[in-house]
């Protein structure tokens, strides 16, 4: 006998993960017809298939599931113990999931004698490689049909956002794939090895046998002699060209050849091998790249940040993007002849981009400030990468539990965490604790607070249900920050910017309203140095548009620190801060700029000019060797270290940079395919938030981490600064992150705000964006927090498979 692991999620009540339909057993094989690997490979022995709902309206899930004998799951439940990272990778051996897109070509057939299979693309393997799911024998021709038109009903629904009881059967028809090769025998009756991997695949004029496709057959018994359409995929095209603009003055115009990225095969595709692009002015402080040949007006695009443009002098290219009226976006190549004609367009479109974002002129900048510019936007290693460092070995990619769901079972309803205020409120901030293993999340006027247990999970421990100033107005923090050992909490009410409130964290409670000045504003406030919230410093520093200064709550009356006041008489707009280990200050402006300060009072050491979009985070190394800024479509990395000159050795905090040493930019950006691919999955411009690195007394800054819309993404020092490939993984989930942050002390553990979930998440779990990954959101509670279904808690409050109830919560929704 066989039962299934985790069988209780798939059966109770969370509709989010409700199975449409299900093939009980069957074998699942990874077929490679041609590839040198191996032919085939038997992935489970016995398993189930399903198609499920995801919490994602019109997406869904082909699920294949590993069966264990009776007796099997509880020794593997043994062996995993209570350590999350092995629960994780034993739900990774027991399920595979694929989102359900036409790219998969998911079709089945019914072969003579009566075996029956399912085969889809494998989109992470090489061209030609397949699963495939061998039926039982006990499965009938019916449930196979029926598989396949759920299958067809919900890659309809995804492709077009709509429910398929509106398609017509022509239009399910191009989910049919008819005109596909026969599905290759999992298990070849002949040896593999005796055929070249060619000669193992069917001739071109060969063809499924459409007869036993369940599409055709179920529109066959009513329109017997009804033609249905062969659907071939075609190569993404180009889309209409927007009508171009009166152009003023010309910035570049060079020859190149022009490329498209195609979204099935992941490549870029030659659509013309001579165009002329052009970089012109066409208003105020508004610019215009056309793009166009003899024979076709390929494209025209407004120069604006969201271009995400990349140069790549290696292989003279420049990848950017372009989008439609209605947000669609689409990835371009061009190829140029050379460096030189390379280097001129980079200098036009630049200009156009810079102008455009500072609207002041390119030539009335300096020079070093010019180059300082074009080179953030290539695409180079640093000079000085970590040395000794060979390649990083690839972690395994693992499952984790995603998102807790809103509700466990169907028959806990008394014991269920709400996780949604009826006011509408959702999770907006969240502060790590250095001091305690404690995260805090901001929702609305309430905080949750939750527990960092040595199983690296969150484990609900309180919520503080009235964020209220003292005289009893409740109000929603703009900003909190921990402070004093994370005994206390700074909190900043919006429609006070003259004043900060101290919240005591053993009660839960304001109990100081700090008066900071009756004239200089709050914009935002930032720690003394880097560790100051592990003891009990109680100073800290303080913004305004125009303002520098230090906060003492210590002081009678107002708590400016008047001789440790820098205040500028042009508005700088500042917009954010951060410290170092030895307290030495970055400010960044809303302009796109930053000044490094040693200490507080006196003029910055170093400026580093603005790339022209706003700063809207900062964070600093320990040491002050990096300082991470990030804008709305890239973050940037800067080595302040200076490597020449008299002061060579000294940090751009202690020392200005000389003329001839400016300091050395990264610009960290998403490919321009990937933001492509983001933008079709989400319809929605990137927005990152502020990008953090890891922390810790005594560690190195070895990741970055960032998200934007229902993506985090981080990247790997090691990688970035040595310039190698594939800097960054990422992992989707199904709502939008609003906030995120690395675990005190670790890179390896990551916690997550979502709208309306609260998770810890091992990093381990993000993976390369792939066409796949990009499109596949994380599942919603996960194997790691229990496996079998027992009762509303799994496990002891100490327990990595601890489960939320009610006795556990304390005003949800948390």
């Amino acid at each position: 006998m066989f039962v299934l692991r985790n069988v209780g999620k798939l059966i109770f009540g969370d509709t989010s993960k409700e199975s449409l339909v299900e093939l009980p057993q069957g074998q699942l094989y990874l077929v490679r017809p041609l590839s040198p690997k191996g032919y085939s490979e038997l992935i489970f022995k016995d398993a189930a298939a399903r198609i499920r709902r995801t919490n994602q309206e019109y997406q869904y899930q082909l699920v294949i599931q590993r069966a264990y004998e009776e007796g099997e799951e509880d020794l593997a439940d043994n062996d995993d113990g209570e350590d999350p990272e092995l629960a994780a990778l034993a739900a990774e051996r027991d399920e595979k999931i694929f989102l359900l897109d036409e790219s998969l070509h998911f079709r089945s057939e019914i072969r003579e004698g009566g075996e029956k299979v399912l085969a889809w693309r494998d989109l992470s393997g090489d061209a030609g490689d397949l699963y495939e799911f061998v039926c039982d024998n006990s499965i009938d021709d019916a449930q196979v049909q029926q598989f396949e038109i759920t299958a067809v009903h919900c890659q309809y629904e995804r492709k077009h956002r709509k429910n398929y009881n509106t398609a017509s059967e022509q239009d399910l028809a191009e989910f049919a794939f008819e005109g596909e090769q026969p599905i290759p025998r999992a298990s070849p009756t002949h040896s593999p090895v005796a055929l070249s991997p060619v000669a193992t695949m069917p001739g071109p004029s060969a063809t499924r046998n459409t007869a036993n496709s369940a599409l055709k057959r179920d529109s066959t018994s009513t329109k017997a002699s009804r033609k249905v359409p062969v659907r071939e995929e075609t190569p993404t095209a180009a889309p209409p060209v927007a009508t171009h603009p009166e152009l003023r003055s010309v910035l570049a115009i060079e020859h190149a050849e022009l490329h498209l990225f195609d979204f099935q095969s992941g490549a870029f595709i030659l659509q013309d091998p001579n165009v002329e692009a052009t970089v012109a002015e066409v208003g105020t402080w508004k610019y215009w790249l056309q793009i166009s040949s003899e024979d076709n007006d390929w494209l025209g695009q407004e120069v604006i940040a969201d271009i995400n443009p990349v140069f790549n002098f290696e292989y003279l290219s420049f990848i950017f993007n372009a989008y439609t009226p209605n947000g669609d976006a689409y990835s371009w190549l061009l190829r140029f002849k050379d460096q030189e004609t390379e280097t001129r367009f980079q200098e036009g479109l630049m200009q156009a981009l810079w102008e455009q974002l500072n609207e002041i002129k390119w030539n009335k900048s300096k020079e070093e400030e010019r180059d300082y510019v074009l080179e953030a936007f290539q695409d180079l290693a640093m000079d000085e990468a970590p040395e000794g460092e060979g390649e990083e070995e690839e972690e395994e990619v693992v499952e984790d539990d995603g998102q807790r769901s809103e509700h466990y079972d169907s028959d806990e309803e008394e014991d269920d965490v709400v996780t949604r205020d009826d006011d509408g409120n959702v999770n907006s901030q969240l502060a790590v604790g250095y001091k305690h293993d404690r995260s805090f999340v901001v929702r609305g006027s309430k905080i949750g607070v939750f527990k960092h247990t040595p199983n690296n999970n969150l484990e609900f421990s309180t919520n503080i249900s009235k964020v209220e100033t003292p005289k009893g107005k409740l109000f929603s923090p703009k900003k909190v920050m921990l402070h004093a050992e994370d005994t206390n909490m700074i909190l900043q009410n919006e429609a006070d910017p003259n004043s900060l409130y101290r919240m005591d964290l053993e009660y839960g409670k304001i109990v100081d309203e700090w008066k900071v000045h009756d004239d200089i504003p709050v914009n935002t406030f930032a720690p003394e140095s880097k560790f100051s919230q592990m003891t009990g410093e109680q100073t800290f520093l303080g913004l305004s548009r125009n303002a520098l200064y230090r906060i003492d709550p210590r002081l009678a009356g107002n708590k400016l620190v008047d001789s440790e006041l820098k205040q500028y008489v042009s508005k700088n707009n500042f917009s954010a801060a951060a410290t170092t280990e030895k307290g030495y200050i970055a400010v960044a402006s809303n302009k796109g700029d930053i000044r490094m300060f040693d200490r507080l009072g006196i003029n910055a050491k170093t400026h580093i000019p603005a790339l022209g979009e706003p700063i809207i985070g900062l964070d600093v190394s320990a040491d002050g060797r990096w300082v991470l800024g990030t804008c709305r479509t890239y973050l940037l990395l800067i080595d302040a270290l200076q490597k020449e000159g008299k002061n060579e050795g000294k940090l751009g905090f202690e020392k200005s940079f000389g003329k001839d040493s400016k300091p050395q930019p990264r610009r960290l950006g998403l490919t321009p395919s990937h933001v492509a691919q983001f933008q079709h999955e989400t319809g929605a411009p990137l927005s990152f938030t502020p990008a953090r690195f890891n922390t810790g007394e005594g560690l190195s800054e070895t990741s970055i981490i960032t998200a934007t819309g229902p993506f985090i993404v981080t990247w790997n020092m090691k990688k970035v600064l040595r310039g190698g490939k594939d800097p960054y993984s990422i992992k989707r989930y199904a709502e939008e992150v609003k906030a995120d942050n690395f675990k005190y002390g670790s890179d390896k553990n990551v916690i997550v705000a979502l709208p309306n979930e609260v998770n810890m998440v091992a990093k381990q779990s993000f993976k390369k964006p792939t066409r796949e990954s990009i499109a596949t959101p994380a599942r919603i509670g996960g194997s790691s927090l229990g496996g079998r279904r027992s009762s509303g808690r799994v496990g002891t409050r100490d327990s990595a498979r601890y489960k939320l109830g009610k006795d556990d919560v304390v005003n949800s929704p948390y």
